[in-house]
């Protein structure tokens, strides 16, 4: 039997603040971390579709300093062949909330599902679902004391 290759262009956020902490979550369905990402729709580039998705899971509506840091064809499932093809992009953001909730009303699939935010330090050796952490150690690093010293000054 021949399978036909579906191929489903993605976008995908790392997210972090002044600190150096990645934006991650957990929500209903989820095999472990994840960060913010989805499925192009019809006629839009991935960075359009990152801004709507992060929106979408998120909540956020601003990002700054946008910039792409890989693509890859990653293979979601072997029988019948289905893969993705993953646009990494990474994104600064104020935010001062630790964590949240968000609701995603957006109409569409995920509608209604919860989503829980955090951040985390990225590490590499630290595991996230569907192999999201394979671009983490592409992230600029942030020296931690400079970092915590600047959240206090600011506080």
């Amino acid at each position: 039997m021949t399978w036909e290759v579906a191929f489903i262009q993605k976008a995908c956020a790392y997210i972090t603040r002044e600190t150096g902490e990645l934006l991650v979550f957990e929500g209903p369905g989820h095999d472990g971390l994840q960060i913010p990402k989805g499925t192009l729709e019809p006629g839009e580039s991935p960075r359009e579709a990152l801004f709507r998705e992060v929106r979408e899971e998120s909540g956020l509506g601003t990002l700054a300093g946008t910039r792409p840091l890989a693509t890859d064809v990653w293979t979601r499932r072997h029988s019948p062949p289905k893969r993705y093809v993953r646009h990494f992009f990474h994104a600064n953001v104020y935010e001062p909330r630790d964590r949240w909730t968000h609701v995603v009303d957006d109409g569409g699939d995920e509608h209604g599902a919860e989503f829980e935010f955090s951040w985390v330090r990225p590490s590499i050796g630290r595991e996230f679902a569907l192999d999201l952490d394979d671009y983490v150690h592409l992230l600029p690093t942030v020296d931690v004391a400079d970092a915590d010293a600047a959240a206090l000054a600011s506080d």
